[in-house]
């Protein structure tokens, strides 16, 4: 566990680096930081998502996954989860930000970029720190190999990337460490159990469709559209039971 010990630590770092700096940067600075953060993110995204090896899964897990996401309505349950977590620990400026209490858990935008907001910022955080090969191959190999070298690359990554977040969207940016410490503590210990089932091409699959969410950050990020992000989180899930399934699919139909 040390090395999601240490992955949660440099992204509170890189947090309280950007929160500082954000007193000091004009709007219009803090604004093209965030148009820069939702660029690298569309980058990564789409270098990400051209890993798959079956474009039918990305498809239909993006597909199914989107369905299942926007029923459960995932993005409201994080986003009202992010709006416990300012309550809980940011009383004062909760109070102030939803003097009404209305539905702040619905990011403002203005001349099309989305404006800070705690509960938007620790979604987008987490889903970005989250889904990716990285967390998941450093993860196993830090559980089973004791290896713990990916995820201190991808610590050293998230401390950079978490700079810019929290300068763009504040400070819900560095309550993503709970989100990270949960998921990647999990398949950490985990690890031992899941290892056998997960192959080159789940990996692949893995990849793809957790880059196709961060291009949703990236276009999010650039204010081009609203985009429910947190709503296609199950196409991770979705990639990963068709992968297990190929092989009963293939000997099913005598291939």
């Amino acid at each position: 566990m040390i090395a999601v010990f240490v992955n949660c630590a440099t992204i509170l770092m890189g947090s309280l680096v950007g929160l500082l700096f954000a007193k000091k940067i004009p709007q219009k600075v803090t604004d093209s930081i965030q148009l820069a953060c939702g660029l690298v993110s569309f980058i990564m995204g789409v270098q990400m998502a051209f890993k798959y090896q079956n474009v039918v899964y990305l498809a239909l897990a993006l597909i199914l996954g989107g369905i299942v996401g926007t029923l459960l309505d995932i993005d409201g349950k994080i986003l009202s989860f992010g709006r416990f977590l300012e309550k809980v620990f940011i009383k004062k400026n909760a109070v102030q930000q939803n003097p009404n209490n209305d539905n702040s858990s619905v990011p403002s935008f203005s001349e099309g970029k989305p404006q800070k907001n705690f509960a938007y910022a620790f979604l987008n955080a987490s889903v970005l720190f989250c889904v990716g090969a990285m967390a998941i191959v450093g993860s196993f190999k830090a559980g089973i190999e004791h290896d713990y070298s990916i995820i201190f690359l991808k610590s050293i990554l998230d401390g950079f990337i978490s700079i810019g977040f929290a300068v763009a969207m504040g400070v819900g940016t560095a309550f993503s460490v709970i989100a990270i410490f949960v998921y990647q503590g999990a398949l950490t210990l985990l690890s031992v159990l899941i290892a056998p089932y997960v192959s080159e091409q789940m990996i692949a699959e893995l990849t793809g469709s957790g880059g196709a969410l961060i291009v949703l950050i990236g276009i999010n990020l650039m204010g081009l559209k609203k985009v429910k992000t947190a709503n296609y989180l199950p196409a991770v899930l979705f990639s990963v039971i068709f992968v297990l399934c190929e092989p009963f699919v293939k000997n099913l139909l005598g291939m």
